[in-house]
């Protein structure tokens, strides 16, 4: 089994690198999951291949993968972005201009339009910054100091909607998190995000190379999984975030929120509200 390593989609592959067996075994080996034949494959790539790694990055435009950052065994963290063209294979090792964030493990990268927006992770410190690179100059930017700013994490998941940044959980020393914040490119701005429904509870990776929340966008909604609720404990339930509720989900959450009854509510509408509200096991 492997541990932080990463996957993206191209379609119609997944590809998947970097991480460590559980003997801490590294290997510079790039899988490719076929989602329509369901194959996993390994491609043959050329290039200037990156070290093997774990806690590190991936993102994807249009049809090349970047990634960033991440611990090299042997070697410690670094803070550098290699990309793979997946129509020729070749990997490259990026030569950018402009000062990088600080070295750093189990950040997160969030691509909008062409620029990659790098937040969180652990160096010596739990960081809390922006920092954002130009995938076509190639170049770290300047950018302002955003403020408020979420607390330091590492092993949070974020995503991207309607052109904006969202970070969800994540770990900072021994302080849980189950936090949504949203940060506006535009402006430069975060602003903690008040949720309706069922919050889901505090979820965490076990260790700086354990289980992440992941956060998966489906159309408007986001599907959240994963993490530890403690220790020794892994999440095994599954969340639901609409970003764009219709009016037929607001009501529905007035009765689970009001205690409403349901017993002359259609059948179908009395099972979604079950569903809504029954941790599946």
């Amino acid at each position: 089994m492997k541990t932080s390593r990463t996957a993206v989609l191209i379609d119609p592959f997944i590809y998947i690198w970097g991480g460590a067996t559980d003997t801490g075994d590294y290997r510079k080996v790039l899988y490719a999951f076929d989602v329509d034949d369901h194959r996993m494959l390994t491609p043959k790539v050329s290039g200037t291949v990156p070290e093997w790694r774990r806690g590190h990055s991936a993102c994807v435009v249009e049809k090349v993968m970047f990634i960033h950052g991440g611990y090299i065994e042997n070697t410690g963290d670094t803070n550098d972005i290699y990309k793979l063209d997946t129509t020729t294979m070749v990997w490259t090792l990026m030569n950018t201009r402009g000062t990088p964030p600080p070295v750093s493990i189990c950040h997160s990268a969030t691509i909008i339009g062409t620029k990659m927006f790098v937040f969180g992770g652990y160096g010596f410190v739990h960081h809390n910054t922006i920092r954002v690179f130009d995938t076509e100059t190639n170049q770290w930017m300047n950018t302002p100091f955003a403020q408020p700013l979420p607390e330091g994490r590492y092993g949070h998941s974020a995503f991207s909607y309607n052109g904006e940044l969202y970070i969800f959980g994540g770990r900072k020393n021994n302080q849980d998190f189950n936090d949504l914040w949203k940060f506006s490119p535009a402006t430069f701005t975060w602003k903690k995000v008040e949720s309706k429904g069922n919050v889901p509870c505090l979820r965490t990776p076990k260790t700086i190379w354990g289980h992440m929340v992941c956060c998966c966008m489906v159309g408007d909604r986001i599907i959240l999984f994963g993490g530890h609720r403690s220790y020794n404990t892994v999440n095994d339930d599954l969340y639901v975030l609409d970003l764009s509720p219709s009016l037929k989900t607001l009501c529905k959450l007035a009765v689970i929120q009001y205690g409403l009854d349901q017993s002359e509510l259609p059948h179908n509408i009395r099972w979604e509200l079950a569903a809504m509200t029954t941790i599946s096991q």
